[in-house]
């Protein structure tokens, strides 16, 4: 027996604008956030909301044969193709469990490891966080490639710099640590520092939100889009999270904009599949698929635009989180608004990300 009760939700992260002194600072991974556990001959991966990850991973299940025969490890699973991290192929991973064989020779999978929190008898989640990382640097001294220490600094001129730099390597911003800190399982006892940037988009649709009824209908989420080089109006994401109010004015605002299916308005709009497939456009999905009223696209004209602060872009073309809404752009026409308004991040090769730690 473990001496902790598993699984556990994970200590997490408030968000707050800039990096705080007097701490102790790790990458910020864009991947799934996992427990990894090690019971002897038994291998168990949870996710952060408790579920069971482990038919999943069957490469992370033969890595952790590496580990204390009794161990609880907290960190994230990523997927590493060539010198980035790529989150979208980590999201094929989650497919079905006769397929997981195949996908972990296609797209093997990786486990960055930031603390510990149980070895042998004795539970950690009392100790400062300094002590549970000596032990991890310990653990995992001859570990697998499968199994990677993230890189930690206490250097805050570090950390900025990770900050500014890593996201070319596909990271998603900074974490800081108290060194003296106790884990403390769904507390939001760290800090997480993550890129936040501004853009005009183009608002082409929407969906309902799960609560809306006919009687009281209300907005769940606006669609967003970019025109490209060729003048293609390609999806790139949502924003959500409107106050109760809001969602309400919004629902009607857009049902009057709404384009009835099968008219010629309908057609024409650049996200129908008349007009999408000949073109070539990334388009939300359920365009097509009505069987799930919470999931269908509400296609609208004339296209409105809307500045939005964002994270991170996948790959270029997809909003790796929802974005926030600022406010409504009237000054500006929807065809201005194009993917070169976007910044793109300085290139950084993973493997420099984690050879970079300075535990000083």
């Amino acid at each position: 027996m473990l001496p902790i009760d598993l699984p556990l939700t994970p200590m997490l992260a408030k968000t707050a604008a800039t990096i705080p002194p007097g701490q102790a600072y790790e990458p910020k991974w864009d991947g799934w956030r996992a427990l990894l556990a090690r019971d002897g001959e038994h291998v168990k991966v949870w996710s952060r909301h408790g579920t069971d990850l482990t038919v999943y991973f069957p490469e992370l299940v033969i890595a952790a044969e590496f580990l204390p025969e009794r161990c609880v490890l907290d960190g994230e699973i990523v997927i590493i193709a060539g010198d980035k991290l790529e989150y979208t192929r980590l999201a094929t991973r989650h497919a079905t469990a006769a397929k997981a064989p195949q996908l972990a020779v296609q797209f093997p999978a990786s486990f960055i490891c930031f603390d510990v929190l149980c070895i042998d008898d004795t539970s950690l989640l009392d100790h400062p966080w300094h002590q549970r990382r000596d032990l991890l640097e310990t653990i995992l001294d001859e570990a697998p490639p499968m199994l990677l220490l993230s890189p930690v600094t206490m250097d805050l001129a570090l950390a900025q710099d990770w900050f500014e730099r890593l996201e070319g390597a596909g990271l998603d911003g900074v974490v800081a640590k108290n060194p003296d800190g106790r884990y403390l399982p769904g507390q939001r006892a760290l800090t997480k520092i993550k890129h936040r940037r501004t853009a005009d988009m183009v608002v082409g649709g929407f969906r309902l939100d799960r609560t809306s009824t006919p009687e009281r209908p209300q907005l769940g989420s606006l669609l967003l889009g970019l025109f490209d080089d060729a003048g293609v109006l390609q999806f790139v994401g949502i924003t959500a999270g409107f106050p109760g109010a809001m969602r309400g004015e919004l629902a009607q605002m857009f049902a009057t904009l709404e384009l009835p299916r099968r008219t010629p308005e309908f057609d024409a709009h650049p996200w129908a599949p008349a007009t999408a497939g000949p073109l070539g456009a990334r388009v939300p999905d359920h365009v097509t698929r009505w069987t799930q009223p919470r999931d269908e696209v509400h296609l609208t004209f004339p296209l409105l635009v809307a500045e939005v602060q964002y994270d991170y872009l996948h790959d270029g073309v997809r909003f790796r989180s929802n974005a926030d809404f600022q406010r409504w752009r009237p000054d500006r026409t929807p065809e201005s608004c194009r993917f070169d308004q976007l910044e793109h991040p300085i290139e950084w090769s993973l493997a420099d990300v984690l050879a970079s730690g300075d535990d000083g």
